[in-house]
This record gives C-alpha cells, structure tokens and sequence, in this order.
C-alpha cells in the first residue's frame, strides 16, 4: 500500500510517467479500507498456519480484502493522458476496460456489480459487487477496485487499485469472515502459478492495446525503496 501511495505522490510531482503495476502479498494480509473503522476485534490476532496475518490500511475506500491467493493491480494516471473525462464511475469504465478485454480473450465474460450503498454493512469486500466491482457469468466477484484521487496541475490525477480473486483458500476465507465462501471465482483448474503468469501476461497486452502504450518495466532504486519504508504507516485507529 506504501508503494502505490508513494506511485500517487510521484506522478502528481512529475516525476514518473502513468503507471501500472502487479504485485501479490507476503505474508499474507486483511487491507481494510480508509474509512472501515469497525471490523472484528479478532481480525488484530489473525493466523494461517502458524503465520500472523497482518493487517494494513489502503488509502483508498471499500471493505476489507484478503490477500492471499489474489493478484493485486494498480494504475495511476490522470486525465490528461488517459482521456478520462466525467464522473467518477466513468473513469472506473475506462480504467476497468482492459480488464475486461484481457479475461475476455481467455474466455471469461466479466460485467459490472450492481449493489447499492448497502454494501457498507458489510465487512467483506468480495460479499457484494458494486458499479466498480467485476463479476464473473456465475455471479462470483473476480475484481474489486477502489480509488484515490489528487490534484495535480488543475488536473485529477487517479490511483486505481484493486484484487483479482485467483486461488483463494475457502477454509481461511470462513475463518476470516465467519461465513463460506460463495463460489471459486475461476473454474479452469490453474494452479497459482499458472494463474498468476497468464493474468498478468494477459492484462499487460490488454492494457497496451486499450491504452495505446507500450509498458516498460521499471524497478524501483534502492534509493525509491528507502523513500517508500520511510512513509508512515496509515493509522488502524
């Protein structure tokens, strides 16, 4: 979360190019969103064999995700290079389309969630689909997304970020959230490296095509790495 954060600041700054970024998470964790100030007292002691789950705060809005068997992806970017234009839920549509062109050339048809604002009650994340959410033909969540937005010369500058649902574990999920799990998102039998390698292969060709860009990995500097471990860590208050 200190990584895109710190993405967001840089951008605004002029000091990097848009974005777009694939990570997964080690040990795995519970993000709550910014402003989830109530959850379960015994989410602050979680373990998975034998490991604490740690659990962090995004910057950004929703409910709480569990990352473990999950790919996380993020863009920033701003209107001026990405064409955004108009509402908010207008730019989650353009910034969700190659998302949604990458599952498709494998065969999965994603469409939009369509829950109301009663998807604060709960907890989970992935137990309801808003219009930002991506679902899959048998209703099972596969993308939550959430967004930050900045000012950065009169222009809104957005970091997007989200989980895609690949592999997760039903027994940790109930033991999380006290409630089974709805459904394995994906159905093709991939193991979690295999899903991994063709979803990011797969997102990074959409995005080039959809954006009309060419990525280019970039690593970050042991310099870059120092600046992000020195941000604070967001308040769980």
């Amino acid at each position: 979360m200190a990584i895109d954060r710190w993405l967001l600041d840089q951008y605004c700054q002029g000091c990097i190019p848009p974005t777009l970024r694939f990570y997964t998470w080690s040990p795995i964790a519970l993000s709550l969103g910014y402003h989830q100030r109530k959850y379960p007292a015994f989410w602050q002691a979680l373990t998975w064999n034998q490991q604490p789950i740690d659990l962090v705060r995004r910057p950004t809005g929703g409910r709480a995700v569990l990352h473990q068997g999950d790919l996380s992806y993020a863009i920033v970017t701003s209107g001026i290079d990405s064409g955004i234009a108009g509402s908010r839920m207008q730019t989650y549509r353009y910034l969700c389309e190659f998302l949604i062109r990458g599952w498709r050339s494998l065969g999965v048809e994603l469409r939009y969630g369509e829950a109301g604002r009663g998807y604060i009650h709960n907890p989970d994340c992935f137990g309801t689909a808003t219009a930002a959410d991506l679902v899959m033909p048998n209703g099972a969540k596969l993308i939550g997304s959430a967004q930050l937005y900045r000012k950065t010369q009169g222009q809104s500058a957005v970091l997007q970020h989200g989980s895609i649902r690949l592999n997760p574990d039903p027994d940790l999920f109930r033991q999380v959230f006290e409630t089974p799990m709805e459904g394995m998102p994906l159905e093709q039998g991939w193991d979690a490296e295999k899903a991994m390698e063709v979803t990011i292969a797969t997102s990074v060709t959409s995005a080039e095509t959809w954006f009309g860009i060419q990525l280019v990995p970039q690593p970050l500097s042991e310099i870059e790495w120092q600046a992000i471990l020195a941000l604070e860590n967001l308040d769980l208050a």
